[in-house]
C-alpha cells in the first residue's frame, strides 16, 4: 500500500510540476507577428466581447496583469477570423478612438452577457449603446464606424488572427511568437501559468542576446 501511494504521489506531483509542452499546452504562431517594442515582452489577448469564455475570463485576466512586471507589456486585440465577428472588433475600435475604453470595455461584456441587452453582431444596437453609455451624439459614433481608419484597423486584426494559428478566443499571444490558450492550458488558472513559463523563457533568451 504504502508503494501504490508513494508511486501515486509521484504521478500527481510530476503532472501538477511538469512544465507546459509546445504542440500540447502552447504553440509557436504561424507566423511571427511584430510587436510595438521589441525591448519589452509583449503579451496580446485575442478575443471577442461575444465570446462567454472572454466573459468568464477577464476577472482573472485583470487579477493576472496587475502581477506582470515592468518588461512585459499588455494588450487587446478583437479577434475577426469571420465577418459576424466584425461589429464587436468594431466597437473595440471605435471605444479605443474616442477615449472611452476604460470606461466601457467591462460593461460591454456585462451589456451582452449579463443584461442581454443587444446580440453581438447587431451594429446599430452596439451604435446606439456607445451613444448612450458615453454620452456622445449618434453622428459622431456612426462616422467612427464609417471611417477609414477604421477599415484598416478591421484588417490588420483579421491579418493577425490568422498569422497568430489562433482557432478560437480567448487567446494569448506572447511576444508574437506563441499562443496559449484556456482550451490548450486546460483552464482559466492553467493558461495564465503558461503565459508566465512563456514569459520566463522568452525573458531568459533576450538576456543571452
Amino acid at each position: 500500500m504504502k508503494k501504490l501511494l508513494a508511486g501515486l504521489m509521484l504521478v500527481l506531483s510530476s503532472t501538477v510540476w511538469a512544465d507546459p509542452q509546445m504542440g500540447n499546452e502552447f504553440n509557436q504562431t504561424v507566423q511571427v507577428v511584430p510587436t510595438e517594442n521589441p525591448a519589452k515582452i509583449e503579451v496580446t489577448e485575442i478575443f471577442w466581447y461575444g465570446c462567454p469564455h472572454c466573459y468568464q475570463l477577464e476577472p482573472q485576466l485583470n487579477s493576472w496583469l496587475k502581477t506582470l512586471p515592468k518588461d512585459v507589456t499588455f494588450k487587446r486585440m478583437p479577434g475577426l477570423p469571420r465577418p459576424d465577428w466584425a461589429p464587436m472588433a468594431k466597437a473595440f475600435y471605435v471605444m479605443e478612438s474616442l477615449g472611452v475604453s476604460e470606461k466601457l470595455h467591462s460593461k460591454l461584456f456585462e451589456a451582452l452577457h449579463k443584461q442581454k441587452a443587444f446580440l453581438p453582431n447587431d451594429e446599430r444596437a452596439v451604435i446606439d449603446w456607445i451613444t448612450k453609455e458615453g454620452g456622445f451624439d449618434r453622428k459622431k459614433v456612426e462616422a467612427e464606424f464609417a471611417s477609414f481608419s477604421l477599415s484598416t484597423k478591421l484588417n490588420h486584426a483579421a491579418q493577425v488572427f490568422r498569422a497568430s494559428g489562433a482557432t478560437g478566443v480567448p487567446t494569448l499571444m506572447i511576444d508574437g511568437k506563441y499562443i496559449t490558450s484556456v482550451t490548450m492550458a486546460g483552464g482559466n488558472n492553467e493558461v495564465f501559468n503558461v503565459a508566465n513559463y512563456i514569459i520566463d523563457n522568452l525573458r531568459k533568451d533576450k538576456a543571452k542576446k
